[in-house]
């Protein structure tokens, strides 16, 4: 009898001493209380407290969770009525704070997050809205972040997943993006036409002064051209009026026959001239041609010609009627 009461006695101890063992998991603090007030917060592993002095308060998860802000209609700063829903990202950093400075967490996070995101999306616009989501993010995680800082949670990320207007206002935004980009399309390709025709006349312009400048350049060469030939006519008549002065009478039927062989020529070229009738005999030509050979020689340094013998007097008529 007094050895099963011994028995029962230890084993009675040992469960005690069992229920005083506290095994925490990994990614959890448990909050630790005597006679209910809170004592300190027991760690991932192996913990003993006295049974019936200490007990586990609250078990908090320490690890990052996500908390969806459920659909909501929103009003904007333009009276647009839009359709809106998120997800907050957070993290518990002081359990003792997050199991006792606030009754419901989740709860308080959940209302803390819809009532600032109705704040800051109400005193936008809707293009802003819709194109801010950025600035929408930034602005919920500043707030709710220093909201939260007294519970020992750390606010980490808070995302809008979906804005929804109206149909009619998704309607009008697809006709005026349409509008805008026929916009688009119609000045770029006005600018392209605008390039094209300056491109066009620059080229022409540059055209234009190649022309004129080779026109130009042509005018002064044919000119250059006459005033030689013009100081080669001087000098050759200079040469005649030389050698007419000296007493030759060569220079002048050199000068003669050119200008008749010039007219001649002309004749020649003339495109309704069939037929040239030469006014002339041939054998004046023949002989002003003789003239000119005989003034090269001159011009050459050869012997100074025969001058010509003189014509034989006519018969006398007396004679020829006998």
């Amino acid at each position: 009898m007094i050895l099963t009461t011994v028995l029962l006695i230890a084993l009675l101890v040992i469960l005690v001493l069992f229920s005083g063992i506290k095994i925490v998991r990994q990614g959890y603090h448990y909050t630790i209380e005597h006679f209910g007030r809170f004592t300190e917060v027991a760690r991932p592993g192996f913990n003993f407290y006295l049974p019936f002095f200490y007990r586990v308060g609250r078990k908090v998860n320490m690890m990052e969770q996500v908390l969806d802000i459920p659909g909501q209609e929103i009003i904007t700063k333009d009276n647009a009525m839009v359709a809106v829903d998120g997800a907050v990202f957070f993290q518990v950093l002081d359990a003792a704070k997050a199991a006792y400075e606030v009754s419901d967490l989740y709860t308080a996070i959940l209302q803390l997050s819809t009532t600032n995101l109705r704040t800051v999306m109400g005193s936008m616009d809707l293009d802003e809205t819709l194109s801010k989501r950025d600035e929408i993010n930034a602005r919920l995680l500043s707030v709710v972040d220093q909201a939260t800082e007294s519970w020992g949670v750390k606010i980490t990320r808070v995302e809008v997943r979906d804005i929804r207007p109206p149909a009619d206002i998704v309607n009008a935004m697809g006709r005026q993006m349409k509008a805008e980009r026929e916009k688009r399309a119609v000045i770029l390709e006005a600018e392209g036409l605008r390039a094209s025709a300056i491109l066009k006349a620059e080229g022409e312009k540059q055209s234009a002064i190649l022309s004129a400048e080779g026109t130009r350049e042509a005018a002064f060469r044919s000119a250059e051209a006459r005033e030689r030939a013009a100081q080669a006519e001087a000098t050759a008549t200079k040469v005649v009026s030389d050698a007419i002065e000296g007493g030759s009478a060569q220079a002048i039927n050199y000068f003669i026959a050119q200008k008749y062989v010039e007219a001649v020529g002309m004749f020649a070229r003339s495109p309704n001239a069939k037929t040239i009738l030469f006014p002339v005999e041939a054998t004046q030509l023949i002989g002003t041609l003789g003239g000119i050979g005989e003034l090269a020689k001159e011009a050459l340094g050869s012997k100074p010609p025969r001058p010509p013998e003189p014509a034989p007097p006519p018969p006398a008529r007396g004679n020829a009627l006998k």
